[in-house]
């Protein structure tokens, strides 16, 4: 445990301290929750609304050529591609992470028509195991989704396995796979790997190249701060990409979109993973939030993180262990995203209580409270004045209060 001003002078030598100018923060709130909803940047209000009076008003439909609407998921991709180890022309931004999943998924398997598994595990998103069962019930024959604990996927990797299919960093805790290894042994094993970034891709560096990824996909609105519902993006290893056939075959990814073909042709290369219109609105709005990561370093990025992480979990345990709070993410930096998690018998009205506070994170079930640390625009003094407003919230028992007790949609 540190003192509030040892913080502060952490934050005078923070080289990624001017970061935070760029997002709109409103006073007297510790923003802990951009691995769910990253803040505005501050310059994309002023960039969408230009979009929207002059692109859209006075440009109309001529948007698409004058404007280049119609090549933004791939020149997004590549941006999104620079952040997450990927080569050009790798990466297409599109539609939703399960959709893109759901694309990647059944071209998988149709790469793999002799095997009949797809392997995860049980600290995935569950969504990613809903798509994965209705692509199961959607094409038949005897496909399994084989869900195991997050430390035995490695041994679990069979030679009937098609797919192992899984998340990088568990949304709960924050732990982290060993990407690279899991791949390999996979890739050993005759199946593909397919990776969800969506707790990854700018949280810390990753390389989908390096660890000759098959396939990924992730969101745009956590780590990289599209704005609610952003695009999400999807990758395939370049000497995959014109063997892949879109199950989703849709107008955007065909060879020649305005020849009208009556019959489908995908388009080469990335493009032929695109179904329908983009949505340009929202993908203006994340191609304009990218910009604040011009510049940034993201072994530096990294290296806050941890430091974050490192002052959070000590600060709380020191001061919060007392009242039953237990660590639910790793203890070794290698093996935790940029996040951290706390085990908390009353977490949800314990959470809604430090919301109150002006503390944000948020919570999952059972029974963690979850704080996500992103270095663009969290301090060490943040961490420190959170981990003592959360003592607070649990010495004077203030979450204890019917109206922290009732359960909202969104937890």
């Amino acid at each position: 445990m540190i003192s509030r001003g040892q913080a502060e002078a952490l934050d005078l030598a923070d080289p990624l301290r001017a970061k935070r100018q760029l997002f709109v923060l409103p006073e007297k709130t510790i923003y802990l929750d951009g691995n769910s909803l990253g803040p505005l940047p501050r310059h994309v209000a002023a960039r969408l609304a230009g979009a929207v009076a002059e692109e859209w008003g006075q440009s109309l439909i001529r948007g698409w050529n004058a404007h280049g609407w119609f090549d933004l998921p791939r020149l997004l991709g590549d941006r999104i591609g620079g952040l997450i180890g990927a080569e050009p022309g790798t990466v297409l931004a599109a539609d939703s992470t399960s959709i893109n999943l759901a694309k990647v998924l059944t071209a998988a398997l149709a790469l793999r028509p002799d095997r009949r598994v797809i392997l995860s595990d049980s600290g995935n998103f569950p969504s990613d195991l809903y798509v994965a069962q209705g692509v199961i019930k959607a094409l038949g024959g005897g496909r399994e989704l084989r869900i195991v604990g997050p430390e035995e996927v490695e041994e679990a990797i069979s030679d009937d396995l098609a797919v192992l299919m899984l998340t990088e960093v568990d949304y709960r805790t924050g732990r982290r796979h060993d990407m690279k290894t899991l791949i390999a042994k996979a890739q050993g094993r005759g199946a593909l790997a397919i990776w969800d970034l969506c707790h990854s891709a700018g949280a810390f560096p990753v390389d989908l190249a390096g660890a000759n990824t098959d396939f990924a996909v992730g969101c745009g609105y956590k780590y990289l701060n599209g704005g609610p519902g952003a695009p999400a993006f999807v990758y395939v290893r370049p000497d995959l990409q014109n063997e892949v056939v879109p199950s989703l075959s849709g107008w955007m990814g065909h060879e020649a979109p305005f020849a009208f073909d009556l019959d489908y042709r995908p388009a080469k290369g990335i493009d032929r993973l695109r179904a329908g219109t983009p949505g340009v609105l929202s993908m203006i709005a994340l191609s304009s939030a990218l910009d604040v990561w011009d510049g940034v370093d993201l072994k530096m990025l990294r290296d806050k993180s941890v430091r974050l992480a490192e002052l959070f979990i000590s600060e709380v345990e020191g001061r919060c262990g007392s009242f039953g709070l237990k660590l639910a993410s790793p203890r070794d930096a290698e093996r935790r995203g940029s996040q951290v998690s706390f085990h908390c018998a009353d977490g949800y009205a314990v959470m809604q209580a430090l919301i109150a506070e002006g503390v944000i994170g948020d919570f999952r079930a059972p029974d963690i409270i979850r704080f996500g640390l992103t270095p663009l625009y969290i301090g060490f003094a943040d961490i420190w004045d959170a981990a003592r407003i959360l003592e607070r919230v649990l010495a004077e028992r203030l979450w204890d209060r019917p109206q922290f007790k009732k359960r909202a949609a969104v937890t």
